[in-house]
């Protein structure tokens, strides 16, 4: 392996002096290098030689300097490329910064806010790409670089040349475009023609796996997690952390093992994340005894209770009204902070099965949150009453 890298190293002499490897990928080995031209750090890019030999010289740089045209501010543009000593090679502007990956091994679980701002800019950069017919086909943790903060999508370079390579080629080879944990289905069926949608599934999974510490598929071998994300139903995002509804039902939308039944754009995705939100956010109930029910039920009656008297004005008697009218047992209501919604634990008109539903006071139908078949209750709302 240092010949290897000693090979590279010689061969770019002269337009770029190698300092040190940065790291190292399935189709590429990256290292740190000094534009010899224009005085500056680059992240150069050397194709693995399997990899190379499939694509050929001529169509690499033929396809590799469409993605030159990726001028976003968050697309991390290709500035040069070429051959040398017969490697393959891209060059890209060197982000001092960490990965995403790095971020979320650090970090684990991100904050609701931040992960749907990296989701957005992410998806804002993703379009942009889809509208020149440039598909990412690897959208992951590892290609998003957070440069102070604002991420920048990486190797939007090698897509687009190795997409026309064929899949029976590479696949002689040992090589694979995409990660397990992040393909969509219809690149794990092989499908030869994807659009956009392919990298939203992917987006989609970033962004479960930046809120819930994992991807929403996970197993020891490529096998099992294809096998997963063909044959299980999509994970809840909502079982492993509270998230309002909008950002479960547009997730889970995104995650649609038929590209039909997501989003039309990244675009689309990032805006039902907030589009219709409710502000309520519920928790996996557990039985926990009569003592602590009863609790939740004196709780409630007593938020209900507090909030009518707060609202009387010049009044010496609080009118009393029922905040619905629905038939069967309800427990736990909660008012929101701002005191025009309320939230509460109800078995529905059959008296079955008890979901949180959340309610505008003296108006509307109440909308139900969540269809677990375990019982539900415990509805709480955030301090700044959005969730």
């Amino acid at each position: 392996m240092a010949d290897h890298s000693e090979r590279v190293r010689a061969s770019l002499a002269g337009r770029y002096t190698i300092e040190r490897e940065l790291g190292r990928g399935g189709m590429a080995t990256v290292y740190l290098a000094r534009d010899l031209k224009h005085d500056r750090l680059v992240a150069v890019k050397v194709l693995r030689p399997e990899l190379a030999a499939v694509l050929g010289a001529e169509r690499f740089l033929r396809e590799i300097r469409l993605t030159a045209q990726l001028q976003h501010p968050h697309i991390l543009t290709l500035i040069d490329s070429g051959e040398a000593d017969g490697f393959l090679y891209y060059v890209m502007p060197y982000v001092e910064g960490e990965s995403l990956r790095q971020h979320l091994e650090r970090e684990a679980q991100l904050p609701l806010d931040e992960a749907l701002r990296i989701t957005r800019v992410i998806a804002s950069a993703l379009d942009f790409a889809h509208a020149r017919g440039v598909i990412h086909r690897d959208i992951k943790p590892e290609n998003v670089m957070l440069h102070q903060g604002e991420p920048m999508v990486a190797d939007f370079g090698i897509a687009l040349a190795v997409s026309t390579a064929g899949q029976e080629r590479l696949t002689e080879t040992g090589i694979s475009v995409g990660t397990p944990a992040y393909m969509s289905p219809e690149q794990v069926s092989g499908e030869r023609t994807l659009d956009g949608r392919s990298d939203q599934y992917s987006l989609a999974c970033v962004l479960y796996e930046m809120l819930a510490g994992e991807p929403p598929y996970t197993g020891p071998t490529a096998q099992a997690i294809f096998a997963k994300r063909l044959t299980e139903p999509i994970p809840h995002l909502g079982t492993v952390r509270p998230v309002s509804p909008a950002v479960e039902a547009a997730v889970t939308k995104a995650l649609a093992k038929t590209p039909a039944d997501r989003f039309a754009t990244a675009g689309a995705f990032v805006a039902g994340l907030t589009a219709g939100s409710t502000r309520a956010t519920h928790v996996q109930w557990r039985p926990v005894g009569t003592a602590v029910a009863v609790l939740i039920i004196i709780g409630g009656a007593a938020a209900w209770f507090f909030a009518s008297r707060t609202s009387r004005v010049g009044q010496d008697h609080a009118n009393v009204a029922p905040f619905t009218s629905s038939p069967g047992q309800k427990a736990g209501p909660v008012f929101s902070p701002g005191g025009n919604e309320i939230a509460y634990a109800w078995q529905g008109e059959n008296d079955d099965n008890a979901d949180i539903y959340v309610k505008l006071i003296g108006a509307g139908d109440p909308l139900r949150l969540t269809s677990s078949p375990a019982v539900e209750s415990c509805p709480a709302w955030s301090p700044d009453g959005r969730y």
